[in-house]
């Protein structure tokens, strides 16, 4: 990922030559978005993905063979930041369920292109800058202009909400700016689990599982079809 001075790597994957054409003479006018390579589908990205990295993917969605949501999922384990660049705005909230860093409808203006790089900018950033925790103990969280010390044992779950994490402890509550997949990476994967889309739970703080959720200090969470399978694998059910 990117620090002060580095370029962001970027690929545009669209099957549309003009669109093609388009973003790369967008990308050309940003200084620090470094285009280094341009696919007219989805299986070359994803060929090209396999033996290089990149910061980010300006992806189109409705493509012949493999759309742009089939390969975001293929590349669920890398940890590219993707924008959306599409006509279509029903695919909306199937995309921002996986994550995506932004949605761009065609056409789009060079004030907005510029502010979807400078959100994917901003997170590209904040990975460089997070170090993974490593005593497991606790973790620092920004609460308005203060830096807290929270400890990992405090925390019965994360929960999603927009572009801010709430942070639910037993007396507390705390909200940072960041994503969930963020905290996610962060967290140690021995006692914390993710059960939903917006949620990342602490294991030692479950209390009981019923059908479709479980219940932490009062609190019932839904456990999402998606997630169950690995949630009872871990916790051992017998």
């Amino acid at each position: 990922m990117i620090s002060n001075g580095q370029k962001i790597s970027c690929i545009i994957v669209d099957d549309n030559p003009i669109a093609r054409e388009s973003m790369v003479m967008l990308a050309s006018q940003i200084d620090d978005l470094d285009v280094v390579k341009v696919c007219e589908n989805a299986f070359l990205a994803y060929n090209y993905l396999q033996h290089n990295d990149v910061d980010l993917i300006l992806l189109d969605i409705e493509m012949p063979e493999m759309t742009g949501i089939e390969l975001t999922k293929n590349l669920s384990g890398k940890k590219n930041l993707i924008i959306y660049t599409t006509s279509n705005k029903d695919y909306a909230i199937e995309a921002f369920d996986l994550n995506v860093s932004d949605y761009l409808v065609k056409p789009f203006s060079s004030q907005r292109f510029l502010k979807a790089i400078d959100k994917a900018r901003e997170t590209l950033s904040g990975k460089a800058e997070e170090r993974e925790i490593t005593n497991d103990e606790f973790i620092f969280v920004r609460d308005s202009s203060i830096v807290r010390r929270l400890r990992i044992n405090d925390i019965l779950f994360a929960e999603a909400m927009g572009d801010f994490v709430k942070f639910h402890t037993g007396d507390k509550l705390f909200v940072i700016h960041t994503r969930l997949k963020s905290v996610e990476e962060r967290l140690p994967k021995s006692k914390f689990i993710r059960i939903h889309r917006s949620y990342i739970v602490s294991l030692q703080h479950i209390d009981t599982l019923q059908e479709g959720g479980m219940v932490i200090q009062g609190n019932f969470l839904p456990i999402a079809d998606s997630y169950r399978k690995n949630l009872h694998r871990v916790i051992n059910v017998i």
